[in-house]
């Protein structure tokens, strides 16, 4: 995955430590977007899909651990990284947050050049979370992209390689909304597309062969696209 895919929630109701942090992540060319409490942190990543969100512990309207366990409850964010930036150092601190369900727990003050080498490292695990991702499992779907093969209910999908591999792309991405440019740079690359309607197209199909039933089993949104 490319830096200028990923998306970095920051979530701090110190406005400074937002425009320090966003400003030396954006540098690295990572996609940043930002709350100031806790409440429009869990709106914010419903909305926005992050791969890895920062956040501080004491806030105003929902705290950082309050806002940690309404993440990991959305299935859309299950795979989420989060970690928490806070002065709060205690002991009884970072095992709250652990238990609330953060990845890491940084302490404030940190300079932003040991912030980004964090950052990566914490980031490497979307790497290998990729490398495993060979084999999706949606319900009672099985959709293996090595052997290319969708198996519903011990029942075998067949589909050409193009309409497996947005189908792969979708159902890897339940609720989220895909650009045009996103689909067709995952899954056509550098190959010519003729049309600007090929997606649409290719969804028609893919919707045909196998039924609006299946789509809904990946919460029936994966498909929505950005005009």
């Amino acid at each position: 995955m490319k830096k200028k895919e990923i998306k970095i929630l920051l979530v701090d109701d110190e406005q400074d430590i937002l425009e320090i942090v966003g400003y030396n992540l954006a540098q690295e060319g990572y996609q940043i977007v930002t709350a100031v409490n806790g409440k429009e942190a869990v709106q914010k990543a419903k909305k926005e899909l992050p791969h890895l969100i920062i956040m501080d512990v004491m806030m105003p309207e929902m705290d950082g651990m309050e806002a940690c366990e309404h993440i990991r409850k959305i299935p859309e964010l299950s795979n989420v990284i989060v970690a928490f930036l806070t002065a709060r150092s205690e002991d009884y601190s970072q095992v709250a947050g652990f238990e609330a369900g953060a990845d890491d727990y940084i302490a404030k003050p940190i300079k932003p050049k040991v912030l980004v080498s964090k950052v990566k490292a914490l980031l490497r695990r979307l790497k290998e979370d990729e490398a495993k991702s060979d084999v999706l499992n949606v319900g009672n779907i099985e959709v293996n992209r090595e052997e290319y093969k969708i198996i519903q209910g011990g029942k075998e999908i067949v589909l050409p390689r193009k309409e497996f591999e947005l189908f792969y792309l979708l159902a890897s991405k339940p609720g989220k909304v895909f650009k045009r440019e996103e689909i067709l740079d995952k899954v056509w690359g550098n190959e010519v597309v003729v049309g600007g309607r090929t997606i649409d197209v290719h969804i028609r199909k893919l919707r045909e062969k196998i039924g609006d039933d299946l789509f809904k089993t990946i919460k029936g949104v994966g498909y929505k696209l950005e005009v």
